[in-house]
């Protein structure tokens, strides 16, 4: 049954997804920096690269909401606090926020938009819920990495990228620093994970 848009519940959840991309990507940039106190700036790029998607994300929700330019829209909902200066835990954190996200924030707002008779928003909601999962995935991933003493010493020969200048190492232990513009380690990452690889 349609709802007035006005008085919908998704017109509330429009706002919470808002509220939620936003306050992700702010962590996400906050981790970033932690990453590159840390002398990680391969993570610090991981971070950044998925705050801009949030960033997006974020823009698209607030974009839905364009016909009540000039109101406020009053939310509840709670929302994560991740601090720490482990970027294992940071990682992981992340992970689990997006895991939320993807399988029961988003997958509720968009059964909620379909039931009040919005598709074109609960297949947003639905498209970046798809969207969170590959993040909880690429957090994992990383973390896993770290955990594992993995990051820059892989059990067999893998292909790395220096992010600074482009060098691609090949090993099962990443040097200290770049052999080209001698970068120290943390510019390395994965080839198969890098952007732009190809």
């Amino acid at each position: 049954m349609a709802v007035d848009f006005k008085n919908s519940l998704t017109k509330q959840n429009l706002m919470r997804a808002f509220a939620g991309e936003s306050q992700a990507r702010n962590r996400y940039t906050i981790a970033a920096n932690t990453a590159k106190i840390q002398n990680l700036p391969a993570l610090e790029a991981v971070f950044l690269f998925t705050a801009e998607q949030e960033r997006e994300h974020a823009e698209q929700f607030y974009r839905l909401l364009s016909e009540f330019n000039g109101e406020n829209i009053t939310i509840d909902g709670s929302y994560p606090i991740n601090i720490s200066n482990s970027i294992s835990e940071l990682l992981r954190a992340a992970q689990h926020n997006e895991i939320e996200e993807a399988q029961d924030v988003y997958i509720n707002f968009a059964q909620k938009a379909r039931e009040e008779g919005f598709q074109k928003i609960a297949a947003q909601f639905q498209m970046t819920a798809a969207v969170e999962q590959t993040h909880a995935d690429r957090f994992r991933l990383f973390a896993e990495m770290i955990e594992q003493n993995t990051l820059y010493h892989p059990a067999t020969e893998v292909a790395y990228m220096c992010l600074k200048c482009g060098h691609i190492y090949y090993g099962t232990s990443v040097p200290e620093n770049c052999p080209l513009c001698k970068a120290e380690q943390g510019y390395f990452i994965r080839l198969d994970l890098a952007p732009f690889a190809k």
